[in-house]
């Protein structure tokens, strides 16, 4: 017998499921999880996070998750809970294992597609904390365009060491002084008991939080969320809105995220990042999120942003405060209302509850003067991540350019075959002040995976080097990177790429302010190493990382790996 109806504004697709005769062993399943014949009539909404104990990153999201099931009931629909996977960049840094980083971002929001459209859910409310999950989320929000909350679940409280402030940058940059001999084992290990003293995601402007200050410049986070911290208790407050916020989109129809994901508000996300010196991975991540919704935005168009928007914020790792610091002071609504009062973001588009941006913004605090600046006193003129060219990276490359003390830097090369290779010479010192450091083999299909290499120039730096000598790669950089590192560059080696034609000794020439990356041979010599360069032999692989070097994409169009936006349900136009 079907269940009786009660009237509901909210279903859509869960119909699919729930409605009529044939779907008699659909719901006695679904009574099997707890339904009733009310619950039928509902909007059924997922709820998902990466939980889980494998990094502290994860660790709170469970609570925050539990509370916005609370929101969804209270706005009249029916939670579904799940859970899938993250990977540590803190713990896959550095050996085989990062090569898995990037791919899961793909493998996450394919498994949140997978859910919510084979379970025909009606809404969505997503929960990240650790680096790839949080743009993986958003991918997904968007791929799915279902009424949808993405919540970040904050980074730690920074913590202490020999009477000073420390964070995990702290440990990770110690071990190159230890290997230098400034600084002893056991100071070392002082460091490593106390940097990282609660749960949450690093706590400077690195990967996690710049990306979550991109959802909210998106319109896909709640405005002042992304820069609390995750012991905070007013996140679970925050969790259950976002859960009400669901149920009244799909009450309303709308908005809907590849409404909120326009180029405008893209355009919003890449100022916050260039405002603030965040991760340069973020230039990687944009341009995925954009190809969810159908919009072709690549690394030119994050490069156009940057260049027109100043570095406002003094943020680690480029300069001294703390994702808590400007949370205090009022959060990522006050970077964005201090560009949009000096006309460097688009006031003209929606946040998640559908009201104008502009509009949001001026409940907010204007800037400190001290962690964030007005945008006539900026730190720099323009943006804290810069998009390099030449002739050594035609498809462009990335520098993080907050707290460079020089913009310029000439040297030979000295080239390495892979990570490992360029971490053993690191380690041992085997290098020269005034050189470029090359890591090739690194990009989306070379490595495959686009390692990132923080274990690389947190040694320099520590070592005392991190800008006396470059890195250039064609994999990627951890968001707590500092120092003259440039990484991204396209094409990669594995596509016959300039850099894989770099041969020890050349001359490579940055100029960061003239967004310049030149190497310094005539244009017939590239010719001739291009004619004699032969693609190395691929490994077999096997699983996920055989499957991922097949369908990637370049990194300038964000390292995707499909064709972009469709509708859902697909139109079957099989005979």
């Amino acid at each position: 017998m079907t269940p009786p109806k009660t009237p509901s504004l909210h279903k859509h697709r869960s119909k699919a499921v729930t409605d009529g005769i044939a779907r008699a062993p659909h719901r006695a399943f679904l009574r099997a999880t707890g339904f009733d014949d009310e619950a039928f009539g509902k909007s059924i909404v997922g709820i998902v996070s990466t939980q889980g104990e494998n990094t502290p990153c994860s660790m709170g999201l469970a609570p925050q998750a539990d509370r916005a099931r609370l929101g969804v009931a209270a706005g009249g629909g029916v939670p579904v809970t799940f859970t899938t996977i993250s990977v540590s960049d803190g713990t896959s840094m550095n050996h085989a294992g990062m090569r898995m980083s990037l791919v899961s971002r793909e493998v996450v929001a394919d498994s949140v597609e997978v859910a919510v459209r084979g379970h025909a859910y009606d809404g969505l409310v997503a929960f990240a904390g650790c680096d790839k999950t949080l743009p993986a989320m958003m991918m997904a929000i968007v791929r799915l365009n279902v009424p949808a909350a993405f919540v970040y679940g904050g980074a730690t409280l920074p913590g202490h060491a020999h009477g000073e402030q420390a964070t995990i940058l702290t440990a990770i940059e110690a071990v190159g002084a230890v290997q230098t001999g400034a600084m002893s084992p056991q100071h070392l290990q002082g460091i490593e008991r106390t940097c990282t003293p609660t749960a949450g995601s690093c706590p400077g402007q690195f990967t996690a939080n710049t990306m979550a200050m991109v959802g909210e410049a998106l319109g896909l986070s709640p405005l002042g969320s992304s820069m609390m911290p995750a012991v905070y208790s007013e996140r679970l407050a925050i969790a259950q809105r976002a859960g009400e916020g669901v149920m009244r989109a799909i009450e309303r129809g709308g908005p809907l995220p590849r409404e909120l994901v326009t180029r405008k508000s893209l355009e919003n996300a890449c100022a916050a990042v260039a405002a603030t010196g965040g991760s340069t991975n973020a230039a990687l991540h944009i341009p995925a999120i954009a190809h969810e919704a159908g919009i072709d935005f690549s690394l030119d168009d994050v490069a156009t942003v940057f260049q027109r928007t100043p570095l406002i914020a003094d943020l680690q790792p480029g300069g001294k405060y703390l994702a808590r610091d400007l949370h205090e002071v009022g959060g990522t609504p006050m970077i964005l209302k201090t560009l949009l009062a000096s006309g460097h973001l688009h006031g003209d588009v929606l946040t998640l509850d559908g009201e104008l941006l502009a509009d949001a913004l001026q409940r907010w605090p204007d800037a400190d003067g001290i962690i964030v600046r007005p945008s006539e006193q900026a730190i720099l003129p323009t943006g804290g991540v810069t998009v390099l060219r030449g002739n050594l990276c035609p498809d462009g490359a990335l520098l993080k350019v907050a707290g460079l003390r020089s913009l310029q830097f000439a040297g030979p090369a000295r080239v390495f075959e892979s990570e490992e290779d360029c971490m053993r010479s690191v380690a041992a010192r085997i290098y020269r002040p005034g050189e470029v450091l090359v890591i090739r083999n690194e990009g989306p299909k070379g490595g495959p995976g686009m390692r990132e290499m923080l274990s690389v120039t947190a040694a320099l730096y520590g070592q005392g080097m991190g800008e006396s000598v470059a890195l250039l790669t064609d994999g990627r950089f951890s968001g707590a990177t500092r120092g003259l590192c440039i990484g991204y560059v396209g094409p990669e080696a594995a596509q016959g790429g300039p850099i894989a034609l770099i041969q020890d000794g050349d001359l490579i020439r940055i100029d960061a302010a003239a967004g310049l990356l030149e190497l310094e041979l005539s244009a017939q010599e590239l010719a001739d190493r291009k004619a004699r360069w032969t693609p190395p032999t691929p490994a077999r692989l096997g699983g996920v990382l055989e499957k991922y070097a097949i369908v990637v994409r370049p990194a300038r169009q964000g390292a995707v790996t499909h064709s972009g936006a469709v509708e859902w349900p697909y139109e079957d136009t099989r005979p």
